[in-house]
């Protein structure tokens, strides 16, 4: 039986039983309840006798019409960092920054601090993982010894709090949030109760004294952020640090921004001195060294407000078993069923009986829909052994119906591929833009036949 005032927390979602259970019946997993004293939820009200008006005096409303001035912003000096954020981090503002163990979560903020004290910011780095001279030794090696940023390694909740309302703060870095701990709660660190009480009190400390906070999460092996999802709503911000092993290129995404747009991602290159900014990605994920071989498609993209073209790689092959393989990386496997399904119904391709290998270059990850038609193309060249044009660029969403559909910014697209050289494009109809010749194309079999036939418009 359970203890008087004793709850059972689910470790993985977050979820509070009255009883301990071998499943959480929130999440379905297993073994993840673990017994924590019970306390109100931070910011929780205590309750109103019935009859009796609550205290104090009442709510004071505003209208839509009034004017609120614009936020302002701690610009940091990382461009691409401000770029995600929004143009710069606000006062007051609260961002959560996950990403797998060693994709340098902990590099990057570090150079942001010090590039923003370096720029006149008052900056503090506290780290709960490192010691003060692992920190330091970073900071040598990196070229940022000489940023005034003041350091600390501590994991009390209540010493963290007490020093920051001590001294005067515009920027505030806590690695990690899961290694913060707080006396008031009887759970370790790390637990549910502990992440969602530390999370609520650096947040109302962050917007009482206006600093701005950023707190770095752990994630699980599905690539979410550790910890009750709450603390996602509780931050005004909420960013991804990506990167494929073997790559030196680092993604920054943002996920949720209450002060910009979301899905702005912005570009690194890890080195021995730390993140490089990348200016200009396109050039970074495309392969300029000589003539483009059949499979391959260069897909103009979006990310956020930027365009970005980047390669898709396709393999088609004779199978050597019963069973065909479909393997991708960088793309939907979902979304390379359909446009395989859609080859072979509308275009008569047959991939039943080989393997599929499609594989996006320089490890980003593509989501939009306008990558369907650069995917097929790359397919239907590595099945037909023709190769694209090495100045040629495509995009377009593919519908069941074999349809190839208009998609947003399709100017802008066209524009990013002729600055950076490209001279010809397959795209939906209407997609136009100076400087290119458009082989518009209404339908996949079209494409597939353009491609089969080598039908390009002269540049």
């Amino acid at each position: 039986m359970a203890r008087d005032g004793a709850v059972y927390a689910c470790q993985v979602c977050g979820a509070v039983q009255s009883k301990w259970a071998g499943q959480c019946p929130a999440c379905n997993a297993w073994n993840s309840l673990v017994e924590e004293a019970h306390s109100a939820p931070p910011g929780a009200m205590a309750p109103v006798k019935a009859g009796r008006p609550p205290r104090g005096g009442g709510l004071a409303f505003e209208t839509l019409e009034q004017i609120t001035p614009a936020a302002p912003r701690i610009a940091t000096g990382v461009a691409e960092f401000d770029r995600v954020c929004g143009g710069g981090v606000v006062p007051g503002s609260a961002i959560l920054l996950g990403g797998d163990p060693g994709v340098g979560k902990s590099t990057l903020l570090l150079q942001v601090v010090a590039s923003a004290a370096l720029r006149g910011a008052s900056c503090a780095y506290i780290s709960g993982e490192e010691a003060i001279e692992q920190v330091r030794g970073r900071a040598h090696r990196m070229g940022l010894a000489l940023a005034p940023v003041k350091l600390a390694a501590e994991t009390s909740l209540r010493a963290i709090v007490d020093g920051l309302k001590r001294d005067a703060f515009d920027l505030v870095v806590i690695d990690s949030i899961q290694t913060m701990w707080s006396d008031a709660h009887e759970a370790g660190p790390g637990s549910v109760t502990q992440v969602r009480a530390a999370a609520g009190e650096l947040v109302r400390l962050a917007k009482r004294r206006g600093v701005a906070v950023i707190l770095v999460g752990h994630v699980t092996k599905d690539g979410a952020i550790a910890g009750p999802r709450v603390v996602e709503h509780m931050v005004d911000a909420v960013l991804s640090f990506e990167g494929e092993r073997g790559y030196p290129f680092r993604i920054l995404r943002g996920a949720k921004n209450r002060f910009g747009a979301t899905d702005e991602i912005g570009v690194f290159e890890m080195g021995d001195s730390g993140l490089r900014e990348v200016s200009n990605p396109s050039a970074l994920f495309l392969d300029t060294s000589g003539e483009r071989a059949a499979g391959a498609a260069v897909f103009a993209g979006i990310e956020g407000s930027r365009p970005v073209l980047v390669e898709f790689q396709a393999l088609v092959a004779p199978s050597a078993y019963g069973t065909p393989r479909r393997a991708v990386v960088g793309w939907d496997s979902g979304r390379l069923a359909m446009v395989l399904a859609v080859l072979e119904a509308r275009c008569g391709l047959n991939f039943g009986d080989r393997d599929v290998y499609l594989n996006v270059a320089g490890g980003l990850r593509i989501t939009e829909p306008a990558a369907d038609l650069a995917a097929a193309a790359a397919l239907a060249s590595s099945a037909l052994d023709q190769a694209l044009p090495q100045d040629c660029v495509v995009f377009g969403e593919i519908s069941l119906s074999g349809d190839v559909r208009a998609v947003s910014r399709m100017e802008g697209r066209l524009k990013e591929a002729a600055k950076l050289g490209f001279r010809r494009a397959l795209a939906p109809l209407g997609a136009e833009s100076a400087g290119l010749a458009t082989a518009g194309v209404q339908r996949l079999g079209d494409a597939v036949r353009r491609i089969a036939d080598g039908a390009w418009p002269e540049a």
